[in-house]
């Protein structure tokens, strides 16, 4: 199984950036997936998670302006980042959640993680 995530950068305050998580050697249809971000030396947090029918959660501190979606047929689930803030910058992963028809908020219940892609913030 490997989960690629891509589309990290560095942008302005108050820009966009939409994250892709592309998954093989799984039947993605079937999983729950989520975003998860790390800043230096701060606990790792979900930021948003969606279930295999498409529930979605979200963060308090991202509600609003981020946006996970999933596309089955690419195996891909994404993320879309707006209003982005300095306190947004991390590492941002993705990772996958076996047969779950609800979405999954605890980290110990994903089977996979994909590696991260950093997410800079900064005027």
């Amino acid at each position: 199984v490997q989960l690629q995530a891509s589309g990290g950068g560095l942008v302005h305050p108050g820009g966009s950036l939409r994250l892709s998580c592309a998954a093989s050697g799984l039947t993605f249809g079937s999983y729950a997936m989520g975003w998860y971000r790390q800043a230096p030396g701060k606990e790792r947090e979900l930021v948003a998670a969606i279930s295999s029918g498409g529930s979605t959660y979200y963060a308090d501190s991202v509600k609003g302006r981020f946006t996970i979606s999933r596309d089955n047929a690419k195996n891909t689930v994404y993320l879309r980042m707006n209003s982005l803030k300095p306190e947004d910058a991390a590492v941002y992963s993705c990772a996958a959640a076996r047969s779950r028809h609800t979405v999954v908020t605890n980290p110990y219940e994903y089977h996979y993680w994909g590696q991260g892609t950093q997410v800079t913030v900064s005027s």
